[in-house]
């Protein structure tokens, strides 16, 4: 598959792309943030846009970008023939169609976008998430699991993409649990192995943990065959993102090399504190400095096996936490404190924690 001058898959070297971590309306800072992923090598560089406002900046700083860019369409799918023609590729996520024009078919909704992609010279990536798969694909499997409505939904993308002559695209089905990286995507490959995959454990949190995770899923899946392009998702501050690339090309080498650090399946013991790449989705930078609070606090704890979600935004924030023992994800100005998939509360940046350290408690004592 063809993304301006790269090429993935039949063959070709594994490319190691990244994310613009800045509001893309605040143009300087996204420029700063692509020239920073350039120089650390990315093959390709996504950047998000969920207004106007975002899509007049992307035009902008796309005439300055010397590597292929990647959209990231959100919700809002019509902006799609906006952003074409200053991109080599655009992400949807079918999770996300149905938020506008509920009445128009799906189909018609994909056609579209594929439309658009065709008449501007664009690939396309079927982005699937499991804090935000289709609610109509959850509602036909069993509750206990996640990977057989990401597999679906997956699978009927592809479908409707195949029925209407679109070729050029790919497919992701990520999770923060490494394990279940590698089974969805082992599944896929077995029904669809013509199709190029995009690797990466979302949400895989701070370093070194959420290199280990991310290093298992990649190790397992590229020693198989499986993989055409990775994405390294930590929690970083903005200035080091060119660590994502770094890291994603060390695990590369290693994998070339025969230098394995993994075992079988990846089984966490202890505390597992899951937190989100920071991207320009965040709406609070404080959300970075929290993550990191977030294992100071909780270090009296870390021999319980409890996992903690940490999220930086309204787009996954809301369901990637639904399965956490403890979730907080950020707003603008305040954070949501759940316990499962119930709300606990809406506290300020600087109160959450001490909130955090008592359900903490009192999960452990439950116990």
């Amino acid at each position: 598959m063809r993304i301006g001058d790269l090429t993935i898959g039949a063959g070709h070297p594994v490319a190691v792309q990244s994310m613009a971590a800045t509001r893309t309306q605040d143009i300087e800072a996204t420029l700063r943030q692509v020239r920073l992923l350039e120089a650390a090598g990315a093959d390709v560089i996504r950047i998000a846009v969920d207004s106007r406002k975002d899509t007049d900046a992307l035009a902008e700083i796309a005439g300055s970008a010397t590597r292929p860019l990647s959209v990231d369409l959100q919700e809002n799918y019509r902006l799609a023939e906006v952003v074409a023609p200053h991109v080599q590729k655009i992400r949807y996520n079918p999770g996300h169609l149905y938020h506008h024009e509920r009445r128009r078919p799906e189909h018609d909704k994909v056609a579209y976008l594929a439309e658009v992609a065709a008449a501007n010279d664009c690939a396309m990536r079927v982005g699937v998430n499991c804090g935000s798969v289709d609610p109509a694909k959850v509602d036909q499997f069993p509750e206990d699991d996640s990977i057989g409505p990401m597999l679906a939904s997956a699978l009927e993308h592809c479908e409707m993409l195949d029925s209407i002559g679109f070729e050029r695209y790919c497919v992701s089905l990520k999770d923060s649990d490494p394990n279940k990286v590698i089974d969805a995507n082992r599944r896929f490959a077995q029904q669809r192995p013509d199709v190029p995959l995009h690797l990466g454990v979302t949400e895989a949190g701070m370093p070194p943990d959420g290199v280990i995770k991310t290093r298992i899923a990649f190790e397992q899946l590229l020693s198989d065959g499986i993989g055409d392009t990775i994405r390294v998702s930590l929690t970083l501050p903005f200035d080091d993102k060119g660590e994502e690339i770094a890291t994603g090309r060390g695990i590369l080498e290693d994998i070339e090399a025969g230098r394995f650090r993994s075992v079988p399946r990846y089984r966490p013991e202890g505390m597992n504190i899951i937190s989100c790449p920071s991207c320009s989705r965040v709406e609070n930078e404080a959300f970075i400095e929290l993550a990191q609070k977030v294992r100071e606090v909780t270090e009296y704890a870390k021999m319980h096996s409890i996992t903690i979600a940490v999220m930086g935004c309204r787009v996954n924030g809301p369901g990637e936490t639904d399965d956490a023992d403890l979730g907080l994800w950020c707003a603008p100005t305040f954070v949501n404190l759940k316990r499962g998939p119930e709300l606990v509360g809406r506290f300020g940046y600087d109160e959450v924690l001490d909130r955090l350290r008592e359900q903490v408690d009192d999960v452990i004592t439950s116990r």
